[in-house]
């Protein structure tokens, strides 16, 4: 006769995909350690779901229509959550792994990863500890070892000046504002410093201004 775990791990799933979540409801219907509590369709749903259930996990997927993953993470570590998140992407680039990590993601693992390897990860993310895929582990490792990406890797001053307000949240327009120039010429700074740090958009520019030293 099984035993019962001494602990059982709740958790939600916030995915975009129906047929993501009924698997993942299936495989942890079937190990009675764990118990998910609810699903949801987007970040913002999941926001919500995790402060009316509050649970052990939240896995959440990062690309998602109507509120993707990175927001919903800053989202509720502003709110002090209990709940630690572990990501489960289809997507280990730079422009999605290091703004889930500076977000306050616990984890990050690949939905390819088998079934142990995943329980094994929920488990340690309940616990606090750090869980990342050797992948993207080897990403972040090389983040943090590279101060820069190859090529023309030291950014101008005015393009640094164009990091640091674009860390704190201003737009282009106030950019543009703020430095005397055209919007336009802030968009080429930006698309100049993208290049620099190796990523696509300015919330992995932010997250590998920080962890390349450029910025604080």
């Amino acid at each position: 006769m099984d035993r019962e775990p001494a602990r059982v791990i709740t958790l939600i799933v916030v995915d975009d995909h129906p047929v993501v979540r009924d698997g993942l409801r299936g495989m942890f219907a079937a190990a009675p350690e764990f118990r998910v509590l609810g699903e949801a369709a987007d970040g913002v749903e999941g926001v919500e779901m995790a402060a009316r259930l509050d649970p052990d996990v939240v896995l959440m997927d990062l690309r998602m229509p109507g509120g993707g993953g990175v927001a919903a993470i800053t989202e509720l570590t502003r709110r002090g959550a209990r709940s630690k998140v572990l990501v489960l992407t289809t997507y280990d680039t730079d422009s999605d792994t290091l703004p889930a990590i500076e977000a306050g993601a616990t984890g990050y693992l690949l939905k390819d990863a088998p079934r142990e390897e995943l329980f094994t990860a929920v488990r340690a993310a309940a616990e606090g500890r750090t869980v990342l895929s050797p992948a993207v582990a080897s990403r972040l490792v090389s983040a943090v070892r590279a101060p820069a990406a190859a090529g023309n890797e030291t950014l101008s001053a005015r393009e640094r000046e164009v990091l640091t307000l674009v860390a704190r949240g201003t737009s282009n327009r106030e950019i543009a504002a703020g430095l005397f120039i055209s919007e336009a010429t802030v968009k080429t700074h930006l698309t100049h410093l993208f290049a620099k740090l190796g990523v696509k958009d300015r919330a992995a520019a932010v997250a590998a201004g920080y962890e390349r030293g450029v910025l604080g």
